[in-house]
């Protein structure tokens, strides 16, 4: 569930690192939202990453 229909963004991850360097593993999240998208002559509802929405909504 956690991934963009449009461009397959998912979780990743990596590390926080503390002042004196220690890493450890931390969550990079997308920011997903769910939005209605017309495909065509109908209404399809997605799981899309802000970037995505901000791009359809330039292009569008």
């Amino acid at each position: 569930m956690a991934k963009c229909a449009h461009c397959g963004k998912a979780l990743s991850f990596g590390h926080n690192r503390s002042f004196s360097n220690r890493a450890t593993r931390r969550a990079f999240r997308p920011n997903l939202q769910k939005v209605s998208v017309l495909e065509g002559r109908r209404r399809v509802h997605k799981v899309l990453c802000t970037k995505c929405i901000r791009t359809m909504v330039k292009t569008g």
